[in-house]
């Protein structure tokens, strides 16, 4: 069977699987920025307990495996009453762990903004919530930005493990034909090529024009 037979028969498997993943990254990606901006806030809280949760839950997520957690989210969670669809705990999983290191870039960025504007919004007498929002997590954001470029894409990569608890993304119907095909060649490398595409020319795109989208809105342009 040549290469293009192959696309021409399971092409439409290889795309229903493309768009699973997909969906899976942008969910996850939603996930884990929520949960970094809280978790990194959090960091720098001077309630000890909240500083404590936040601590606790970065440490656990970043110094554990990502495999081990989306087996504990889908086989371990139901025995405590908490059981979720498949796809529900692909993304949290990975939104999870993703999450946890997202949150040490939120809180190395907010801390990485001139003392200046701190006390410039203060003298403003700006109310702590409206200083961060108005006057610090913009100028972060924009530090941060370049590294949640390569966070986004270590994601994507990192959905390729929720084909172990059975979702039908990219990298399950891959192994499903090779299972069937043998064709080993032509199945994982056109999943490889799929995956360099998704990070070459849509996440790193984006995230390009979403720097420069903040440089202008700060007037850095």
């Amino acid at each position: 069977m040549s290469y293009l037979e192959f696309l021409s028969q399971y092409g439409d498997r290889i795309a229903s699987g493309t768009l699973i993943t997909i969906a899976l990254t942008a969910l996850a990606a939603l996930l884990a920025m929520a949960i970094a901006l809280a978790a990194g806030l959090m960091r720098m809280a001077r309630n000890v307990a909240v500083r404590g949760v936040a601590t606790v839950y970065i440490e656990i997520f970043r110094g554990t495996s990502l495999l081990v957690q989306l087996y504990w989210i889908f086989f371990v969670l139901p025995l405590f009453g908490i059981t979720l669809e498949k796809f529900t705990a692909g993304f949290v999983a990975v939104g999870m762990n993703l999450g946890a290191y997202g949150a040490e870039l939120v809180r190395g960025a907010v801390q990485s903004v001139p003392r200046g504007q701190w006390e410039a919004a203060l003298a403003l007498n700006m109310s702590p919530a409206k200083r961060m929002r108005r006057v610090i997590l913009p100028q972060a954001v924009l530090i941060m930005l370049p590294s949640w470029g390569n966070l986004l894409i270590e994601l994507l990569k990192g959905t390729a493990l929720v084909a172990l608890i059975s979702v039908t993304d990219l990298m399950f119907q891959v192994k499903q034909i090779n299972g069937t095909t043998f064709m080993s060649a032509e199945a994982f490398g056109t999943a490889l090529v799929i995956y360099y595409v998704l990070a070459r020319f849509m996440i790193t795109p984006f995230m390009r024009w979403l720097e420069r989208f903040m440089m202008r809105k700060m007037g850095r342009a």
